[in-house]
């Protein structure tokens, strides 16, 4: 194999090697350029920055939800307190006039009148 030498020269994306000492296009076998294992490399890690990407969306979104949620619940218990504070004050009021009602009936009735219990007794 003395004669057979290897001239590789780079046309577009094949190699041709040289079978012959003749350089003549018809001597020349082309064969398929080895892939590069960098672009596939590249697409890995884009492939994993892309995952990471996914994750960290998927988690936001995840956030999001929640803080909308909790938004809503936060907007139905301050409801929830506004409406109970109506409710005391109207129970106050309630309360105020059925202790005047009562003070007013005790005070007309007889039996809750105050004695003097010294005067009694002597």
């Amino acid at each position: 194999m003395e004669g057979s030498s290897k001239e590789e020269e780079e046309e577009g994306t094949f190699t041709n090697i040289s079978l012959t000492d003749d350089i003549d296009d018809s001597s020349r076998i082309l064969y398929p350029r080895p892939k590069s294992l960098l672009p596939e490399m590249m697409n890995a890690d884009m492939d994993a920055v892309d995952a990471e990407n996914q994750v960290e969306l998927e988690e936001k979104t995840r956030l999001i939800n929640q803080v909308l949620e909790l938004q809503h619940t936060l907007e139905d218990l301050s409801a929830r307190v506004d409406a109970v504070k109506e409710e005391n004050l109207k129970l106050k009021s309630e309360n105020q006039v059925l202790g005047q009602y009562i003070e007013n009936l005790m005070s007309a009735s007889s039996v809750f009148q105050t004695t003097d219990t010294k005067s009694k007794r002597k």
